[in-house]
Parts: C-alpha cells; structure tokens; sequence
C-alpha cells in the first residue's frame, strides 16, 4: 500500500482553520498525477475533492474531479460522508484503484451513483418512459453516497441505505426506489470498461419483503358522489378533472394526456401509462363514459385544435404531475373524508373494485384500466373474492326438502 502523504496545511482542523476562505481549493500531490483537494468555506465545514491531470496542458480543463465528502473542520469525522484529511487520502486512493481496475466508463470518466442516475435518466427520455422513477431515487441519494463510485459500492452501505428509507416510507415504496436504483446501475455497469461486481446491489438492494400488499382505498358511491360535487369548487376546471378520474379509473397522468381528438362519442381514447419496462409507446384504448359527461367535455374542448390538451387548469396549461394533490386533499376534507386515507387514486381502486363486484371480466377490468389480469389478482383479491362468491352461488345445486328423506318410496 503506498505511503501516506502528509501536509503540514491540510493534516489537521487547526492547521486548516488558518487558511484563507477561497473559492480554488488547496492541493497537495498524492501521485504522479493524483491530488487531493481542500476547499475551505466560510462558517461551515470544507469539503475534501479527488483531482487527476488527464490533458496535455496544465490548466484546469485537463483535470477530472470528484467528490470526496465534507472535511471534519466543524463535525465530528465518520467515516463516510465527513472525512479527516488521512480519511480523503484513502478515498481518492480507492478511486485511483477503481479506475484503474473497472470503474471508467466508455468516456474515460468514472462512474460514480450520481452519473449512472444521469445516464438511466437520459436512457429514460430516449425510451419514452417515465423519468420520475430518477427523481424517486435522486430525493432521498444524498452526500457521499452519490459520489461513490459504482465500483467502490458495498453491500453494508447499500443495506444501510435502504434501511434508512424504510423509516420514511412504506417498504412497498422503498422497494421501489431501490428498484430505480438498481436500474441505473447495472445500466452504468453494461457500459462501463472491463467487468464492474454487481453483488453489492443485487444483495445490498434486495427488496424487503411481503411488502407487496397495498392499502387500496376503495369508496362507497355515495362518497365518491360527495368528491364529485365538492370538486368543482376550487374551478370547474379541477372538477371536470375529478369526474373524469372516478368515472374511468385511469391515472391523473392518464388523464393529463388526453389530447381533444380523444373524445369519440360517449368513449374517450384513454393514453396508456409509462410504467413497466422496455420502450414506452404510449397506446390508446377506447373507454365508455357516460353521455353526460361526454357533454361536458365536448363544452370543455370547444374552440380548441384537435390535437390540444382536452383537460386543463383554470389558466389553460396542462395538468402536471402532482398539480391535483393540494386541491383534492381540500376536495376530501370538504366531502368529510380523510385526506391522508382518500387521494384521487382511491378514485382509481373504486373503479376497478366496482367493475369486479359488477362481475365484468377481469380481463376486460384490467385493459380498461390500463393494468394486467395478475396485478389485479394480487392488489383486489377481496373483490374478485365477493365476485366468485356471486357467480357462483348462482350455479349452486340446491335440492331443498326434496332429499330430506329417500327412504320413502311411492307405489
């Protein structure tokens, strides 16, 4: 192992806290082409970075940089994501060993988390799908962790990591996240140069589980019916919005798509979903409402070009992804419903659940909702529990008094 390099400037919090505040960092060589970085601020710790000279010129262009962590000037050192100077020393000397073994990519440059994120994100775009599965990730991947290089990346860190989301979130949600995760690294590791270990996330991100049973709200009528009349008062725009969601079934980002051309009749051309693997092509499938409610929405799409937004918001731009949640949480509170229980999925979990209590088929349940027969066998099994118990009390062979005595025979 090489020797250590000490700096007189840099080795200790004392020696640091001497140095002036400055926007270019302190260096001090480690190897031939290797530096470690100092970055003092102001009122706060520093932060510790990894440069290597790759050019031909000495300027700063011909220097790739990472992150290292936060310097231990005001907090106590970890380990992790707050460093000592010794501590940033054998990380970047665990950085020179991953780029030398694996961990560059076809680029040159290393592959940390925070770079294959990137990189399933812009694989996302180019796939149609949907790019919220990065943001999931990118909200709760934080500090030296995002740095790391995937190649460095350890079974503990990883389990700690997703541990950590299971005290926030549901395990069904933190299954998900991770599944984003791994997503994005093996992408990262199908492109990187020479063979990178994919065991430390195909363990350390395992899924929890039995973490696959939801809670789906599912409402009675009469409710949904108070959610339709409550909605329209915060515009008519949002209540429009609702109806359609509680008569159909489909997803706020289903509706959101919906373009004028969509409406055919008493039907509407329903987009499918971006979720689930492989290349989106976004589908339509006809979907019946009622005459009604056709009415309102050809009102809604009067003057407008075919190929504009069907439903928008009171200013005339498209509904975003998250634009309902404030509005229905005051739609609930107004219909005496439970807010943190009743969102606009429930709409959703209603209109799957009355369909199978109505005995449709759960094939055809399935395509109008834009879903698959074993998701709704997994997720509603109660339902298509109290519809099997319908069909088939139907077919029940029932001789009453009949048979009560077949010892008696007629003459």
């Amino acid at each position: 192992m090489p020797r250590k390099v000490k700096d007189r400037k840099l080795d200790s919090r004392e020696a640091r806290s001497k140095l002036k505040v400055r926007g270019v960092p302190y260096y001090t060589a480690i190897g031939k082409t290797d530096h470690i970085g100092y970055r003092r601020l102001k009122g706060k710790d520093g932060t510790w970075h990894w440069r290597r000279y790759v050019g031909d010129q000495n300027s700063e262009r011909d220097y790739e940089w990472t992150a290292l962590g936060v310097a231990d000037d005001l907090s106590t050192a970890d380990g992790d994501n707050v460093l000592t100077f010794w501590q940033a020393q054998d990380r970047a000397r665990e950085l020179i060993a991953a780029r030398a073994k694996s961990s560059p990519g076809a680029d040159g440059k290393i592959i940390t988390v925070a770079v294959a994120l990137d990189r399933y994100k812009a694989d996302l775009e180019v796939r149609g799908a949907d790019v919220d599965n990065v943001a999931r990730v990118r909200i709760h991947l934080k500090g030296a962790l995002a740095e790391r290089p995937i190649a460095l990346l350890s079974v503990d860190e990883l389990k700690r990591w997703r541990d950590g989301l299971r005290k926030i979130m549901a395990p069904a949600s933190v299954n998900r996240v991770c599944n984003a995760l791994r997503a994005a690294l093996n992408l990262a590791a199908d492109n990187a140069k020479g063979a990178v270990n994919r065991g430390p996330w195909e363990i350390g991100l395992k899924a929890i589980p039995n973490s696959t049973e939801t809670r789906n709200v599912v409402l009675p009528e009469s409710h949904i019916r108070r959610l339709i009349l409550e909605a329209p008062k915060e515009s008519e725009e949002f209540g429009l919005f609702v109806e359609v969601a509680a008569v159909t079934g489909a997803r706020p980002s289903q509706i959101a798509r919906l373009l004028v051309r969509d409406l055919k009749g008493d039907k509407l051309e329903m987009p499918s979903s971006k979720k689930g693997r492989g290349e989106k092509k976004i589908l339509r499938r006809e979907v019946p409402i009622p005459a009604a409610l056709a009415g309102r929405l050809r009102a809604a799409a009067r003057g407008k070009q075919q190929d504009a937004v069907l439903l928008t918001k009171p200013s005339g731009q498209a509904w975003s992804k998250s634009d309902h949640s404030r509005l229905f949480t005051r739609t609930a509170r107004r219909a005496n419903l439970d807010p943190t229980e009743v969102t606009i999925y429930a709409l959703r979990h209603s209109s799957i659940t009355r369909q199978l209590t109505a005995a449709v088929p759960i094939r055809i349940v399935a395509a109008l909702h834009d879903t698959s027969v074993a998701m709704i066998e997994r997720t509603y099994s109660q339902g298509i529990d109290r519809v099997a118990d319908q069909i088939v009390r139907g077919t029940l062979l029932d001789v009453g008094k009949k048979s009560v005595d077949r010892k008696v025979v007629s003459l």
